[in-house]
């Protein structure tokens, strides 16, 4: 579970890059859970785009993805949404502390 600091900062990281992947008229497809797995896995930082013919909407499909690849959802803004989560081999971005 990311806090709000964290979810700005990583807000803030993507802010820069352009979606990689995009939810077409077939959906959230095991294809594409696989292909999310990998990129988050590489990366930590994913931005993927909805297209209008999706019968999803962004955040329908942010938490099918997030739930199926163990991910957590920074952002949804119009048909976009940014999905973190951290590297188990080698973790590239480092988040904010936890103030306790």
């Amino acid at each position: 579970m990311l806090t709000s600091k964290q979810r700005a900062y990583l807000r803030s990281l993507a802010n820069g890059i352009d979606a990689i992947f995009q939810v077409g008229k077939n959906g959230v497809t095991p294809e594409l859970h696989d292909t999310v797995h990998n990129a988050l896995e590489a990366r930590e930082l994913v931005k993927i785009s909805v297209l209008d013919n999706n019968m999803l909407g962004p955040a329908e499909a942010a938490e099918m993805l997030a739930s199926r690849t163990g991910a957590d959802i920074v952002q949804v803004i119009g048909n976009k949404f940014v999905l973190y989560r951290a590297s188990k081999t080698k973790p590239v971005i480092e988040l904010p502390p936890v103030k306790k």
